[in-house]
């Protein structure tokens, strides 16, 4: 499974994220490619190598004419950045995403991300959503590293984004409506739900760009999983920290074989009033979309009616999904859901060869040590059919050949699946 990991320890600002994933290896061609009409004429993108407090990272820019010389100085992805840009309407940048070079799917998330900033603005200032002029996030290069984020991590194709907690920063910032303690309210309003800490440092580290698009794709938060690292990027702020480099760091990388204990969400519902061969269909639509398993329990249920107890697994941030497909796809007008955990065995499938051909077995280890080996059966089924066996004979003669080998320990490989 490949993983995608932000470490926010100087926080987290467009920016910084655009340029970590530059650094990852987000070709800059394609970047530019994507933003397609997006940049008016005479603005252009840039990518710098920098030096923070001795690490070499990626400094992302978006350089307009009239103030690119502003750039060296001030974040512009920071509050009091803000005069340098005219202010945008929700209408105008939803009409901006539409001109870029990005994908269907892209484009309605990047308008979505804009909707949550726009909404959090609405409710700290208690205006309504059409009256929102985003200031700070409205201004092009905001624009810009939202569009630009969403269009990098889609090319990664990363399967699960994971965040460490973000470090805020501290003290007050000055934006459009007065001076603001740090993080401003609209930045805390989009972390909701996201562990947050500050070192102390008197600096705003966080900005609603970066609360945005952290808290909008990481599906989990907590220190760095267990992983195979692949590479990793640096993408540099504007400002110099004390004693600390003001980098965001993305880590990418294989997850660990999936052992131990993992959290699950369990959605159930019981139906009486629906159609049999609807039920396929369910089970089809709800694994097609990432359910662990699905399954289906004859129940008895009120006026005596037999009925079928739904049981999904899946994954927390698959609830919402998978709640839709239910509800459109059956005949329940209601669903319960609970969390749960579950301890999984290590599994790995091993290649075994037998006097009629080659078969897998699957291995599950606990702390390493094997505690199953299981054929796989549409294996045993193949052979059995060619050699004119039954199926529970090429059964024993596949587990025989997999004992050999283990004790031998040859004639086992790894065919190189992990399930």
């Amino acid at each position: 499974m490949k993983l995608l990991y932000f470490d926010c320890f100087s926080g987290a600002a467009g920016d910084m994220i655009l340029g970590a994933l530059l650094d990852l290896g987000l070709p800059f061609g394609e970047l530019r490619a994507a933003l397609g009409n997006l940049l008016p004429s005479g603005s252009e993108i840039a990518a710098d190598r920098v030096v923070k407090t001795g690490v070499s990272a990626t400094k992302f820019r978006v350089l307009e004419p009239a103030h690119a010389h502003h750039h060296d100085h001030a974040h512009h992805d920071h509050h009091e950045h803000q005069h340098d840009h005219p202010h945008r309407t929700m209408g105008e940048i939803h009409a901006l995403i539409e001109k870029s070079g990005l994908s269907l799917a892209a484009k309605r998330q990047a308008s979505t991300l804009f909707d949550r900033l726009a909404e959090a603005e609405a409710a700290v200032h208690q205006i309504p959503v059409e009256r929102v002029h985003l200031h700070e996030v409205g201004a092009l290069d905001s624009i810009v590293d939202i569009v630009g984020t969403v269009f990098g991590l889609e090319w990664f194709h990363a399967d699960r984004i994971v965040s460490s907690p973000l470090n805020v920063g501290g003290g007050t910032v000055r934006c459009a409506h007065g001076v603001f303690p740090v993080p401003a309210p609209a930045t805390l309003r989009l972390l909701q739900g996201v562990p947050v800490y500050s070192n102390g440092l008197e600096v705003e580290l966080v900005t609603p760009t970066g609360a945005l698009l952290i808290a909008g794709y990481a599906a989990s938060f907590g220190p760095m999983p267990a992983m195979t690292v692949d590479r990793a990027g640096y993408g540099a702020g504007d400002r110099d920290l004390p004693g600390q480099p003001n980098v965001l760091r993305a880590v990418m990388g294989n997850a660990a074989p999936e052992s131990g204990t993992e959290r699950l969400v369990v959605l159930e519902c019981e139906i009486d009033d629906m159609n049999p061969q609807l039920f396929g269909v369910l089970m089809d639509r709800l694994h097609e979309a990432g359910a662990l398993d699905v399954f289906f329990t004859p129940v008895q249920m009120k006026k005596n009616r037999p009925g079928t107890l739904v049981t999904i697994l899946a994954r927390p941030e698959q609830r919402d999904a998978l709640s839709t497909i239910i509800f459109r796809e059956t005949t329940t007008i209601g669903l319960r859901w609970h969390d749960a955990e579950r301890e999984r065995l290590e599994r790995e499938m091993v290649t075994v060869s037998t006097p009629h051909g080659p078969a897998r077995v699957k291995v599950a280890r606990r702390a390493g040590e094997v505690m199953n080996a299981s054929p796989e059966f549409d294996d045993c089924a193949r052979l059995a059919s060619a050699a004119g066996l039954s199926v529970k004979d090429a059964q024993a003669l596949v587990m025989k050949a997999y004992l050999d080998g283990r004790d031998s320990g040859f004639g086992i490989r790894d065919s190189g699946t992990k399930d």
